[in-house]
């Protein structure tokens, strides 16, 4: 639902009452993600998409059948048919589970916090009940910044503590994700799944070295949605005249102003200096932090050098292996253009897990389940980030 926050939150502080079809589950090829959503209010306005146009049309009709009903929510399967070419489905052969629900914007007066705090780019969690007994379908809870929860309650006072736990980790991870509950009677007497939608500020993209390079890069990972962050000892190559597509541009030691700034697992480090002299103290504390990415630009020659200073270092050897080295896919890049391209489609590949390979050597669904948590490694518990 937070990819249409803005119009929501419209419609909840206008006191609107709409029709909510969220995307629950994907399976196969799908073109958008869990947790999208399309909404419908009284007036028959529509916004978002949950398909790309292949199912919009009978998601609309239940909304306004939903919205007639004044109440309610039920879950519906969206899949493809080779038997009835009239069938509604996805041309694309996934399938997918969505729930359609009526929110009375009195009845959540939190879901109006949650959804303005995602507007103003303030980190912020739904939990939204897609599976379980019948009364709870479509409950909501929301949590603010501190992970405190805001507005009504889902269940049992149990239940609520598990939700309210596992929506503060995932709000810590910076991603939506599906979480089951299974009944237990000490903790969450309920058996039940919750899709837990997060807002969190834009991932980290940290450039090491103001070169041409890095220029590129910037804006790269500007166009993918990164806080990008250039820094670099030298003053006279790290300005704003030579980045203006950086975020912020940082005059210091590459090692200090890492020590001494925010990361978390969704963190991109881009080691784009290849001198020993700023590689390897910055190397040392990225490779321990729990950060999403680690990569060194160089030859294969200066990263043999490189990885045999981190040993000599102390680092051990599942440290190591979390460094990208040389950086980037193989792409055949020479530009620095083309070198940012190999190297955020790496970032990409590590963050979904995928293999790099061309999609049409592979096999099987375009887009398998998403990983809980953007690193593998010392960050993919999705722990606190750190300063």
């Amino acid at each position: 639902m937070l990819n249409i926050a803005d119009t929501l939150h419209t419609w909840c502080r206008e006191q609107r009452p709409f029709a909510l079809a969220t995307i629950t589950a994907v399976t196969g090829s799908a073109p958008l993600p869990i947790g999208t959503s399309l909404a419908v209010d009284d007036t028959g306005h529509v916004v978002g998409s949950i398909s790309g146009g292949c199912v919009e049309a009978a998601a609309y009709d239940l909304c306004r059948q939903i919205l007639d009903e004044k109440g309610g929510a039920r879950q519906e399967r969206f899949g493809y048919s080779d038997d009835d070419a009239f069938a509604v489905g996805l041309t694309c052969g996934g399938e997918l589970d969505v729930l359609i629900q009526h929110i009375a914007p009195d009845v959540h007066p939190h879901l109006d916090r949650a959804l303005n705090a995602a507007v103003e780019g303030r980190p912020t969690a739904v939990a939204q009940v897609i599976d379980g007994p019948a009364p709870l379908l479509g409950s909501l809870m929301s949590l603010d910044a501190d992970g405190h929860p805001v507005g009504d309650s889902i269940a049992d006072p149990r239940t609520n503590a598990v939700i309210t736990d596992r929506t503060r980790a995932q709000l810590r991870t910076g991603r939506t994700a599906r979480i089951p509950l299974s009944g237990s009677t000490d903790t969450c007497p309920e058996e039940l799944t919750v899709l837990v939608h997060v807002a969190a500020p834009a991932p980290r993209m940290l450039i090491f070295g103001a070169v041409d390079f890095a220029a590129a890069l910037t804006q790269a990972g500007r166009f993918l949605g990164y806080h990008v962050t250039v820094c670099d000892a030298r003053p006279v190559f790290a300005t704003t005249i030579r980045f203006p597509h950086a975020d912020e541009v940082v005059v210091d030691w590459p090692h200090r102003y890492l020590e001494r700034t925010t990361v978390d697992a969704r963190t991109a480090v881009c080691v784009l200096t290849h001198d020993p002299k700023f590689d390897i103290p910055l190397l040392k504390r990225a490779l321990r932090m729990p950060v999403g990415y680690v990569g060194a630009m160089g030859s294969r020659r200066t990263h043999h050098t490189r990885v045999g200073l981190l040993r000599d270092a102390g680092l051990p050897e599942d440290q190591l292996a979390q460094l990208r080295s040389p950086i980037g896919l193989d792409l055949g890049a020479r530009t620095p253009e083309e070198t940012a391209i190999s190297i955020t489609a790496e970032i990409i590949a590590h963050t979904h897990g995928a293999t790099g390979r061309p999609l049409a050597h592979g096999h099987g669904a375009i887009h398998p389940p998403p990983r809980p948590a953007f690193a593998t490694g010392p960050g993919e518990d999705g722990g606190e980030p750190i300063s």
